[in-house]
């Protein structure tokens, strides 16, 4: 509940609200219009304008603020002989997303690379 006080300031009085996800991009949305003052949006919303900064970075990074998804892992053993018969495969990692991409990466792949590709396959 939005109340102004004696000054005609408006104030946050009562619980914190909880966004949903939709109203988040709606609201940022809002925000990133031609001529959109963000104070002025998150004023309308009853907001903190870095609050609304916050959200507009996470969803230009592809963070929707929800946590990631857990993925099954499967360990399974590979023989000595498998080994030493491809050696070209020693060092190398494959990655299937839940989605069926797979991705094969070396031991010597940039690890913020790897991130940043991974984070893109799940939007």
């Amino acid at each position: 509940m939005i109340e102004a006080d004696e000054d005609g300031a408006a104030g946050f009085k009562g619980r914190r609200r909880n966004w949903k996800k939709d109203e988040k991009r709606r609201i940022v949305a809002e925000s990133l219009e031609e001529g959109a003052s963000v104070a002025e949006v998150a004023r309308r919303y009853g907001l903190n304008a870095n609050l609304l900064f916050t959200w507009r970075r996470r969803f230009a990074a592809g963070d929707s603020g929800e946590p990631p998804a857990i993925l099954p892992v499967t360990i399974t053993s590979t023989p000595a002989m498998a080994l030493s018969s491809a050696p070209d495969t020693i060092g190398r990692m494959e990655i299937t997303l839940s989605t069926g991409e797979r991705i094969m990466v070396g031991a010597d792949v940039d690890a913020s690379a790897l991130a940043r590709v991974v984070k893109a396959l799940r939007r």
